[in-house]
């Protein structure tokens, strides 16, 4: 599969890199075509590896993957362009962390809101399915890192989006256990869970560590 992947930050890279061991042909997509941190993933990850800017990655992906700053989020998709991104699916793994007044970080939208809701919002015809948000970007590509059962969630309105982004996460990822909360409005609760993480970060000193919900 043709795939998109936006952002060139340590998300981007772990998802891009994974896909491409996988066999997807990946084209990493920054604000900059000649952005220096994806034309150097492109390099060190083969020929199955390309950059552009977004725009040229919405338009070359069959899938798309959001990694960009949540903060940046909209903009980024807005210059990717709504053409490109019509009737696709859009994987969304951005969290809303507004880091202004330091750390840990505050939420920019919440309680009633999502950013997983407002791209929804944007991007009508758009696909967007919210996911891998709750979690370390290493972990996102190999659970095992974390031993034992543990879960990843997903939120979309869309079921064949929903089912084909499942599909990457359990074949692809190695997933076993990922909980569909319903539709895009239950990324607010994935989004919320944020500031637990990072309080939980703190205390463990360590950023592989996840969650397991238990079934009575």
């Amino acid at each position: 599969m043709k795939i998109g992947v936006f952002g060139t930050g340590m998300v981007g890279k772990a998802i891009a890199g994974k896909l491409v061991v996988l066999g997807h042909d990946v084209k990493m997509g920054a604000r900059e075509a000649k952005n220096e941190k994806a034309a150097a993933w492109t390099q060190a990850a083969g020929a199955k590896a390309t950059h552009g800017t977004f725009a040229e990655a919405a338009a070359f992906g069959e899938m798309v993957f959001n990694c960009t700053n949540g903060a940046g989020t909209i903009d980024a998709l807005g210059a990717a362009g709504a053409a490109n991104l019509q009737g696709k699916v859009l994987v969304d793994i951005a969290n809303p962390l507004d880091v202004s007044k330091g750390m840990p970080p505050t939420l920019f939208v919440c309680n009633d809101d999502s950013l997983g809701e407002r791209v929804q919002k944007a991007f009508p015809d758009t696909k967007v399915v919210k996911t891998l948000n709750t979690i370390n970007c290493e972990i996102m590509v190999n659970p095992s890192l974390v031993p034992g059962d543990h879960d990843v969630f997903m939120s979309g309105n869309d079921p064949d989006a929903k089912k084909a982004v499942g599909t990457i996460l359990t074949e692809g990822f190695g997933w076993k256990h990922v909980i569909d909360l319903g539709d895009i409005s239950t990324s607010r609760a994935t989004e919320m869970y944020m500031p637990m993480w990072i309080r939980m970060w703190g205390a463990l000193k360590t950023a592989n560590f996840n969650i397991h919900v238990v079934r009575g």
